[in-house]
């Protein structure tokens, strides 16, 4: 039987509708139930039993072990998950997983679903074109369900028929009669196989196309099983690379439950084979009960890894922080910190990610005007005084920085498809951003008024300076308001109510010195020069309150 090029291009083009079928339907179910996502982690994960069944459940949902793991290291990365805890989770996207392969072997190999596949792309053009969110999503699920399996039909015909052509299995049989040696070889291969197509369930499916079409035998197609899980762990710990320690860590813990779990059953591989057969009933001549028996196989497996590991989480943890301990150095404070991860699957998910790094924006603007007052109320010969302007120097350059990596985080995420509730919503994270930015420029300029006072060789009178406290404590008070607005997505009323509140109080204080400032003047307190600095910065801290005041009455989220 001859395979040529055009055969060849077939097979990769069905295995390439499989994958895009895959990643329609996963990308979509996250859609429909991304916020969901994120309260089921963050309230499901209080114990190591939680996690388990949590990891199991979203697996289970958006169909991807994968946008599973690198869910939870971008989790881990913000903070929002313990290492313990994602652990756990993770060993439950294991057993999540196993759910597409009996999908594909109950559905995809009993009958062609694929004669019903255009029907079902038809009936979910009307959910396309409906001008719900929600229901579009829903529409996507459907034309991405129907691709997988029209892909799944199109692989199963593409592979030749070994039956009506044994000669072309010749080549195989010198690699499956090796004992363990074939296990350990097709163990390689399944895990290569993974790594490149960059999905477990993907390799599934074509190991189980092989298995049905007569390439490989059950054990072989086991041993691919256990490659697949190898190879699974390579996506979560690209998108660990850049991030923090605690994720790095999460990203090499799914690795070592992996790698462990295959090593305890390569020991165990024949008996454990065995048992599989005996509970399905295979007896190798029925293609039905191959597939079901490899993928009793798949789950077992991964029940029976997640059982045995369970209880050795915080031995596990202990492992990983030895093999990536803290950095000794502090981490650069001027750096971002939860975008360097790279986005998610969906932009759902990915915001997540942008909301960390705009509350640690804030939490740096406050710092940066921490500096600002020390330069303030510093005196124009204090030796501390060039090391305040240097500070706040570097937080203005950081903070430009800042918004623009937001900024430019934040047009990719609206590049992608997404809802336009968070199309809103990224539009006032967007201004947001813009408005912090307003605020640190405003502690800069605080800065530049001091800078110009002491070339001068003056400083601020005592009064002066008890006058610029009281100004201080207010702005102070107003940063902290916004700061627990960030954090709670501004739906704390009272910090928001508190912002507009000291907002009145900083115009009255404002005027109050302007009065007080030409009073003091006139009566000789302080000279004219001196009087001069003095309002510039109170006239910064008037339009700093005003900038987060406008904040506060303008984002909605």
């Amino acid at each position: 039987m001859e395979f040529g090029i055009l055969d060849v291009l077939q097979l990769i083009g069905a295995l390439g509708l499989f994958l895009f079928g895959m990643t329609m339907m996963s990308e979509a179910l996250q859609k429909v139930a991304g916020n969901k996502m994120r309260s089921i982690l963050a309230s499901m994960t209080k114990n190591r039993f939680l996690g388990v069944l949590t990891g199991v459940i979203v697996t289970s949902i958006i169909q991807s072990s994968s946008a599973t793991t690198v869910m939870v290291v971008s989790f881990v990365n913000a903070g929002l998950l313990t290492l313990a805890e994602s652990i756990s989770v993770i060993m439950g996207a294991n057993i999540g997983t196993t759910v597409t392969a009996w999908m594909v072997s109950l559905i995809g190999f009993k009958f062609s679903i694929a004669d019903i596949a255009i029907p079902l792309i038809g009936f979910a053009l009307i959910f396309i074109f409906s001008k719900n969110d929600r229901r579009k999503s829903i529409g996507e699920v459907m034309i991405g369900f129907a691709l997988l399996f029209i892909g799944l039909d199109y692989l199963k015909n593409s592979v030749p028929d070994i039956k009506a052509h044994p000669e072309m299995l010749q080549f195989l049989t010198e690699y499956t009669q090796m004992g363990y040696g074939s296990i350990l070889l097709f163990l390689l291969i399944g895990t290569i196989l993974t790594v490149v197509v960059q999905s477990s369930s993907a390799t599934m499916a074509i190991t189980l196309v092989m298995l049905s079409q007569g390439w490989i035998t059950f054990e072989i197609g086991a041993a691919m099983v256990l490659g697949e899980n190898i190879g699974t762990t390579i996506t979560a710990n690209i998108a660990g690379l850049t991030a923090k320690t605690n994720a790095r860590r999460a990203a090499l813990s799914h690795t070592m439950f992996n790698v462990f779990g295959v090593v305890w059953m390569l020991i165990v591989f024949y008996p454990f084979i065995n048992m599989v057969e005996w509970i399905v009933g295979n007896d190798n001549t029925n293609t039905d009960s191959a597939l079901y028996a490899l993928s009793m196989f798949h789950t077992l497996f991964n029940l029976c890894n997640t059982f045995i590991m369970i209880w050795l989480i915080k031995p596990l943890e202990k492992v990983v922080c030895k093999i990536l301990p803290e950095k000794k150095e502090n981490e650069n404070e001027f750096a971002l910190k939860f975008i360097s991860t790279g986005m998610l699957a969906t932009g759902e998910l990915s915001l997540l990610e942008a909301e960390k790094e705009i509350e640690l924006y804030t939490e740096r603007t406050h710092r940066m005007f921490d500096e600002a007052r020390k330069l303030t109320l510093a005196t124009y010969n204090d030796k501390n005084a060039q090391k305040y302007a240097e500070r706040v120097a570097h937080y203005e350059s950081a903070s430009d920085q800042t918004e623009n990596a937001i900024a430019d985080y934040l047009y990719d995420i609206d590049a992608t498809p997404i809802s336009t509730d968070l199309k809103n919503k990224i539009r006032d994270y967007l201004y947001l951003t813009t408005e912090i930015e307003s605020v640190a420029d405003r502690c800069y300029n605080i800065s530049r008024s001091v800078v110009r006072r002491n070339s001068e060789n003056i400083n601020f009178t005592e009064e002066q300076n008890k006058e610029l406290n009281r100004m201080f404590d207010l702005i102070d008070k107003h940063i902290t308001a916004l700061e627990h607005c960030v954090k709670s997505n501004f739906t704390d009323e009272i910090a928001r109510k508190e912002i507009f509140s000291i907002e009145e109080q900083v115009n009255e204080l404002r005027y109050a010195l302007k009065v007080y400032n030409i009073d003091q003047v006139n009566k000789e307190a302080h000279s004219y020069s001196s009087g001069i600095h003095f309002m510039d910065i109170i006239e910064e801290c008037e339009s700093l309150s005003d900038a987060i005041t406008k904040i506060a009455r303008e984002v909605k989220l």
